[in-house]
């Protein structure tokens, strides 16, 4: 081995979490190493957000396609022609590749290309070389699980379900969380015939469950079909393709098996527990400072318990960044994340369910209001249902925002603003949602909170 570099802080692992850290980090005046086995952006970029959301946004203008006839555009949709589809996602995925590689050099932080592995608790090898940090943050991403399926050319995960050259005749989808929905979404946006096997009560079990009901009650009208309270029991192959027996009994034939069951921490063979890591069901335990009780060592991003999203790994590797440069951060509100599944229609969150707020304040102690689309002018015009629901503590703040629709994504902001800043309704007496927007649902649903419902029945 050469001899060992020194560094304030060596991040392994460039995804969200990681080259935020190593960024930030930097901006600070830290000496930093970035290790990473594969590229710079990590799973969301490459394999996971920036390419899944390509494809639904070809799956939003295949069904603006479908639909060009009933608002007077003459046009038809003829089909997806896959080695384009590809070649758009891409390009998306290339540009956003090299800006950030960029970034990443011009904050001066060193890049190592290499499977790194914890040999010591400020220690890390990589290619026979040994890069020792007074700091080490552990930013190791994750993986698509599965319950014991041996992936193959028809039973899928989502990282080959993004690279697939043909639109799928038929797919069982194993999982109705946020991949589920989103992938059955795409496919059925294209021409396949989907099902959805869920083990749970209803589709995206974590959302407020009327969010659950507007989804369903979308994705029947499009013909998606879906089975809850239904377990899966075991997958067959044949030359015609995929038979998935479920625990009732059934059976369900396809063309492909996709297993969206969740991510599982890639923290195996790394030496974490050999330096006397604490690990859960392969997860990092930390505090809330993001320390793992282990000399100078953090951790941050999908390895860390709680949701499984890159923006939460980006702001974790923040606020990493700053404590170990003394700043003392706020530590991270957990609940205050927000949450986008980007199908049709889109799901947006923050904060607590109307179901979790009563657990924790008392049923007699929580307000809740949904604003329906069916009075926003945008939305109408979109052609989508749907609303936004705001959950308060009585006579107190915000705790919950839900909205679901076409396009309410983009809304989340303002939803996480009312729940961080702990806002009442009344706080907002005098602000101006512009019109005609989607963003006037949420000022509708204030002003109905505030006891002044306009655009809708009492």
């Amino acid at each position: 081995m050469t001899e060992t570099k020194v560094y304030d802080i060596v991040v392994l692992g460039a995804g969200s979490g990681g080259y935020a850290t190593a960024m930030r980090a930097a901006q600070l005046g830290l000496k930093v190493a970035l290790i990473e086995g594969d590229k710079v952006g990590g799973t969301c970029l490459h394999r996971g957000c920036i390419p899944t959301k390509a494809l639904l946004h070809a799956a939003e203008v295949a069904d603006e396609m479908r639909e060009a006839a009933h608002i007077g555009v003459r046009g038809h949709f003829e089909g997806i022609d896959m080695e384009a589809l590809h070649a758009y996602k891409n390009s998306v995925i290339e540009k956003m590749y090299k800006g950030l590689t960029g970034l990443v050099d011009s904050r001066g932080v060193e890049t190592i290309h290499g499977w790194g592995r914890l040999v010591a608790p400020d220690t890390v090898e990589v290619n026979g070389e040994l890069y020792r940090g007074k700091n080490i943050v552990l930013a190791s991403g994750s993986y698509s699980k599965t319950i014991g399926q041996t992936i193959t050319n028809r039973v899928i995960t989502s990282e080959q379900a993004l690279n697939m050259n043909t639109v799928p005749e038929s797919v069982v989808v194993l999982g109705g969380g946020v991949i589920g929905v989103e992938f059955a979404s795409v496919w059925a946006s294209y021409g396949a015939n989907v099902t959805i096997i869920e083990g749970l009560d209803r589709l995206v079990p974590n959302e407020d469950e009327a969010v659950s009901k507007v989804l369903e009650r979308a994705f029947r009208k499009r013909k998606i079909n879906f089975k809850t309270k239904t377990f899966f029991d075991r997958v067959e192959e044949d030359e015609h393709g995929v038979h998935v027996f479920t625990q009732d009994g059934k059976q369900y034939d396809a063309q492909y098996l996709l297993i969206a069951i969740g991510r599982g921490p890639a923290t195996a063979n790394l030496g974490y527990e050999e330096q006397g890591i604490t690990l859960d069901r392969g997860f990092v335990i930390t505090n809330e400072r993001c320390h793992t009780g282990v000399g100078n060592i953090y951790a941050v991003g999908d390895i860390v318990p709680g949701v499984q999203l890159a923006h939460r790994g980006f702001l974790q590797g923040i606020f990493v960044a700053e404590e170990i440069a003394g700043l003392n951060p706020a530590p991270l509100n957990e609940a205050n994340i927000p949450k986008v599944t980007f199908a049709n229609p889109e799901i947006a969150s923050v904060g607590l369910t109307q179901k979790q707020a009563e657990a924790k304040y008392g049923a007699e102690n929580v307000e809740a209001t949904e604003f329906n689309l069916a009075g926003n002018g945008k939305s109408q015009m979109l052609g989508t249902q749907g609303f936004v629901k705001l959950v308060r503590e009585k006579n107190g703040p915000i705790v919950g925002f839900h909205a679901v629709g076409a396009r309410m994504g983009e809304q989340v902001g303002e939803g996480q603003l009312m729940v961080t800043w702990e806002a009442h309704p009344e706080d907002f007496a005098g602000t101006i949602h512009a019109h005609p927007t989607q963003n006037e649902s949420v000022g509708e649903a204030v002003l109905a909170l505030a006891g002044k419902p306009f655009h809708t029945h009492d």
